[in-house]
C-alpha cells in the first residue's frame, strides 16, 4: 500500500514518507495523552494502601522506579528485534502491552496489583525507543532535529490534554484515567494494524540477533564505549536522574504543600505540554538557524538548572506562584533539550543501528529514572520537600561540562 525509499535514497532527495509521518505523529500524540493522563491521580491511588505521607510517598516513587527498571532490561531487546523484525511489529505489541498495563493498574484493589501493572507496561516499555528508531528511519539525517521537534510538540499537545483530562476524569473515579489511557492505547493498536507502514527496508535489517545484544548490561557499555556517544549519554543520564525525580514525586509535592487536588496537579502537569507547543511552533526554528545541537541542549539544561531553583523555593516559602514560574522555565529548558539531543543521537550512528541505539539510550534514561525516584523519594522524606529539587540543581550544574567535553572529543 505505501512505498518506502531506502534511507539512503531519502538523505538523497531530501523527502519523507508523509503516510508514515502521519502515522508516527498521531501515534506519539496518543502515546503523550497514555502515559499523562494518569499523573496526577498515582497518588490517590496509592493512599487507600499506605498509613501516612511518607509511606505514600516512597510508594508512588517505587511504582515510577519499578516501570523504569523492566524499561531498563526491555529495551534493549526491543530494539534489537526491531532492528531485525522491522518497527511495525514491536511497536504493536509495545503498545498493546502498555494497554494492558493501564488496564490492570486501573483495577487496583491491592498495593501489589498496581506494581503487576507497571511491571506489564515496563516490559514493553520500548514503545518510544521504537517510535524514536522509526522517525529516524524514515527521516533524512539533517532534517532529524527539526523533525524531532515536531515530535515533542505533538507529544506536548497529548500531555496539555492527557493531566486536564485525567485530573477531570479523576471525578469519576480515581481508577477513570487508567480505564481512559487503555482504550485510546487499544484504539493506537488497531490504527496501526489497519495504517502503520513498516519504515525498515529489508535491505537495512540486522541479520543475525546475538545474546550479547539482548544484554542491557553489554549494550551499555558498548553504547558507553562509542567515542562519538559516550559523553552525550553520561551528560543525558545526569539529567535523566532528576528530571525521573521530579515526575515521580511532583504529584506528591503538591498535595503535601499546597494541598493540591488531581484536577490543579493535571494543570500544572500540562504546562510541560504548553512549553513544548510553543518552544517547536516559535522558539526552536529559529534557535536552529543560529545554534549547533550541542548549544541548544546546553541552553535547555541551564534553563531547567533555574527552573528546579524556583521550585525549590516554591517549597521552601509555600508559594505556589514560585512553582509554576520554575514549571514553565523547566517546561522550556525540557522542551528544547529533547530534540537536540534525539538530533545528535540520531546522527551519530547508520539506518541498520538506529534501533539499537536508540534502545541504548532508552535503557539508559530508565536507569536514570530508575535511581532517580528512589533517590528523590529518599531525601524528599529525609530532607523535606525541597530537596530533590536541589539535587536537580546539584546534577545538572555537573552534565554540562560533561556535554562540553563531548564538544571538544568530536573537534
Amino acid at each position: 500500500m505505501f512505498k518506502f525509499r531506502s534511507h539512503y535514497e531519502q538523505s538523497t532527495e531530501q523527502t519523507v514518507d508523509k503516510h508514515a509521518l502521519l502515522f508516527g505523529l498521531i501515534s506519539v500524540f496518543l502515546c503523550g495523552i497514555g502515559f499523562s493522563i494518569i499523573a496526577p491521580v498515582v497518588p490517590f491511588l496509592v493512599q487507600p494502601y499506605t498509613s501516612n505521607p511518607e509511606e505514600q510517598a516512597i510508594a508512588v516513587t517505587l511504582l515510577t522506579s519499578v516501570y523504569a527498571i523492566c524499561v531498563f532490561f526491555a529495551a534493549p531487546v526491543v530494539g534489537a528485534l526491531s532492528d531485525k523484525y522491522g518497527r511495525r511489529p514491536l511497536l504493536l505489541i509495545c503498545l498493546l502491552g502498555s494497554a494492558i498495563g493501564y488496564f490492570v493498574f486501573g483495577i487496583g484493589g491491592a498495593l501489589w496489583v498496581l506494581f503487576a501493572g507497571r511491571i506489564i507496561e515496563g516490559i514493553t516499555g520500548g514503545s518510544i525507543s521504537t517510535i524514536f528508531a522509526y522517525f529516524a528511519d524514515i527521516i533524512p539525517p539533517d532534517q532529524r532535529t527539526k523533525y524531532f521537534g515536531w515530535v515533542s510538540a505533538v507529544v506536548g499537545v497529548g500531555t496539555v490534554i492527557g493531566p486536564t483530562l485525567g485530573g477531570m476524569l479523576a471525578k469519576f473515579g480515581y481508577s477513570a484515567p487508567m480505564y481512559f489511557g487503555a482504550i485510546i492505547t487499544l484504539l493506537n493498536v488497531i490504527y496501526g494494524l489497519f495504517f502503520m507502514p513498516e519504515s525498515l527496508s529489508k535491505n537495512n535489517r540486522l541479520k543475525e540477533i546475538t545474546f550479547v545484544r539482548l544484554n542491557p548490561f553489554t549494550q551499555l557499555a558498548n553504547i558507553l564505549s562509542m567515542k562519538n556517544l559516550k559523553w552525550l549519554l553520561v551528560s543525558a543520564f545526569l539529567l535523566w536522574i532528576p528530571n525521573g525525580s521530579l515526575q515521580a514525586v511532583f504529584s506528591q509535592f503538591t498535595m503535601d504543600t499546597f494541598n493540591w487536588k488531581p484536577a490543579l496537579i493535571g494543570l500544572m502537569f500540562s504546562i510541560m505540554g504548553v512549553q513544548d507547543i510553543i518552544s517547536q511552533g516559535f522558539i526552536m526554528p529559529k534557535l536552529l538557524r543560529k545554534l549547533s545541537d550541542k548549544q541548544i541542549a546546553i541552553l535547555g539544561m541551564v534553563s531547567e538548572m533555574v527552573g528546579y531553583s524556583f521550585i525549590a523555593l516554591s517549597a521552601l516559602f509555600t508559594f505556589y506562584p514560585l512553582l509554576i514560574a520554575g514549571m514553565f522555565i523547566f517546561g522550556f529548558g525540557d522542551s528544547i533539550y529533547g530534540p537536540s539531543f534525539n538530533g545528535m543521537l540520531s546522527k551519530s550512528v547508520d539506518a541498520s543501528e538506529q534501533g539499537r541505539i536508540q534502545g541504548g539510550s532508552q535503557s539508559i534514561q530508565a536507569l536514570a529514572r530508575m535511581i532517580g525516584p528512589i533517590a528523590g523519594g529518599q531525601i524528599y522524606v529525609s530532607f523535606g520537600h525541597a530537596a530533590p529539587a536541589f539535587m536537580g540543581m546539584i546534577l545538572i550544574a555537573a552534565a554540562i561540562p560533561v556535554l562540553y567535553k563531548r564538544k571538544h572529543v568530536n573537534m
